[in-house]
């Protein structure tokens, strides 16, 4: 049996399932939002941003999840192979991602509460989430959406570097940094 926590040299089943979830809602999150605010049906554009803001939550939820596993998990280190810079760097860079996959939607939450057009957020038509406790204003739902779409573009360009680094690292340097992020077998260690 494959373990759920990591190891002194891989990541566990819980590490890997959230990371890429999280990775595939992020990417997906980004085309929706790219793709909703272009259509000219209104009524799609409304559903397209039901649904983004739906799974804008479920994100939260699960990158709050998995600060909370990785707080609870050691981290493997990385392999012999990694340079002393990289080693400084990536924890800076894992803790910016962390950082704006938080803030991207705690953005996308403000902007709807600040909403002077009170349309109530029913994530996945579950329930009615409630506004953050701010006021509703023409200027604060254009700072809000200002600050979301800057968030986008800066959390997709380090999404775009991790993968890079990743990809670097799996066909450049032949090490485990990326293998170890797909199973948590110990083979070929």
């Amino acid at each position: 049996m494959q373990p759920i926590t990591n190891t002194a040299t891989r990541y566990g089943w819980a590490t890997i399932l959230l990371h890429w979830l999280i990775g595939i809602i992020f990417i997906g999150q980004f085309a929706l939002g790219f793709i909703m605010v272009r259509l000219t049906s209104q009524r799609t554009a409304f559903e397209l941003i039901q649904l983004h803001k739906s799974l804008g939550f479920l994100l939260l939820g699960l990158i709050i999840l998995r600060i909370a596993w990785r707080i609870g998990n050691a981290t493997p280190p990385l392999p012999p192979s990694v340079g002393t810079l990289e080693r400084r760097t990536a924890p800076l860079a894992h803790l910016a991602l962390y950082a704006f996959q938080v803030a991207l939607p705690l953005s996308g939450w403000a902007l709807v509460s600040v909403s002077t057009l009170e349309i109530p957020t029913m994530p996945f038509n579950l329930f009615v989430m409630p506004n953050l406790p701010l006021a509703e204003s023409d200027a604060a739902e254009s700072f809000w959406a200002t600050a979301h779409w800057y968030l986008a573009y800066l959390g997709i360009a380090l999404v775009a570097l991790h993968i890079a680094a990743a990809l670097r690292h799996h066909f450049l340097l032949h090490d485990s940094v990326l293998t170890r992020m797909i199973t948590p077998s110990s083979e070929g260690e």
